[in-house]
């Protein structure tokens, strides 16, 4: 099996990033845990401030990968082209938000991307991820 693990702009600065609401983790430290739990999944990261390299390797994936694990930052609120992008594969998309989108500002209740997407887990941190992943291996 073969993941993506997908984060839009912004999320390189996880760790630093406004704490309170995304803890002190670096994405790349809990990347490590997630690899080394999932030894047999082959798991993939990529990191873009620049929405077109995500649209990019969203249509590369879908003859690469099992499924996406997407987290779009803030390109979640507003992206028709990351949103379409994932309507025209046929892997599926788990969207993941750290923090609960729900519980803060208006503008970011809102996704784009909810409606193409398999589901979506907020507001659980980094441990979505992991979750994320799960939904994607089979139960025996």
């Amino acid at each position: 099996m073969r993941i993506l693990i997908l984060n839009g702009v912004n999320l390189n600065l996880l760790g630093k990033r406004e704490q309170s609401i995304y803890g002190n983790t670096s994405f790349e430290a809990y990347l490590s845990k997630l690899k080394n739990r999932y030894r047999t999944i082959q798991i993939d990261y990529i990191q873009s401030n620049d929405e077109s390299v995500l649209v990019h390797h969203i249509q590369e994936a879908d003859t690469t990968y099992n499924g996406i694990v997407l987290n779009a930052g803030a390109f979640t609120h507003t992206s028709i082209a990351i949103c379409d992008a994932i309507r025209s594969i046929c892997i599926p998309v788990i969207e993941i938000h750290i923090s609960n989108i729900f519980a803060r500002e208006i503008y970011r209740r809102k996704s784009c991307l909810s409606e193409v997407c398999k589901g979506s887990i907020c507001g659980l941190g980094l441990d979505g991820y992991r979750l994320a992943i799960e939904s994607f291996i089979p139960l025996v």
